[in-house]
């Protein structure tokens, strides 16, 4: 099956502190501040204390997600400035089977404001405008207390514990499932 996917610019609702936007250069300072992190760099792209060259080839990644049809990520972006404090993707590889996952990190310095539970309120908005989507799946290591909070103030429900699900820093780490279904 062949799901049409929009052309950038995509738009994602606003959600109370913040809005989703596409990346531009200028968020690189995101990138050199979620690099310092010593989690973030474990699960994705981005490496540990990126250089320049480093941490604008991550943002231009993020650009270069829906092109390449692995999903949507956005730049998390405060909604009196318009600065980049964090990142959220909605990845498309169960779309098929009706599926998609979600990701985020904030960056540390915006942490606690709730910053991520409103991005993720607006990404899970702007997902059930993809008409084939039918679940949205949240994975969350046991001990991440923060993303736990997340998941739940967004609405979404806990499923069960899967056991080596994931590696993560050469680790088989524990997930927590969460996940919601279409309304």
């Amino acid at each position: 099956m062949n799901v049409p996917m929009p052309p950038w610019p995509v738009m994602a609702p606003a959600c109370g502190s913040v809005f989703l936007r596409e990346f531009t250069d200028q968020d690189v300072h995101l990138a050199f501040e979620l690099g310092e992190d010593p989690y973030v760099p474990l699960i994705g792209s981005l490496p540990a204390h990126p250089d320049a060259e480093q941490a604008l080839a991550w943002v231009r990644r993020q650009r270069g997600r829906l092109a390449e049809g692995t999903g949507f990520s956005f730049a998390v972006a405060d909604a009196g400035t318009g600065k980049a404090v964090g990142t959220i993707g909605l990845w498309l590889r169960d779309l098929l089977v009706g599926r998609a996952s979600v990701g985020y990190s904030v960056s540390p310095a915006h942490r606690r404001r709730g910053v991520a539970s409103d991005a993720l309120r607006a990404l899970t908005t702007f997902a059930w405008g993809i008409p084939v989507l039918y679940r949205i799946e949240m994975y969350i290591e046991p001990w991440n207390a923060g993303s736990v909070r997340v998941a739940e103030s967004a609405g979404y429900q806990r499923g069960r514990l899967l056991p080596r699900h994931r590696e993560i820093g050469g680790v088989w780490r524990d997930m927590l499932l969460y996940s919601m279904k279409r309304p």
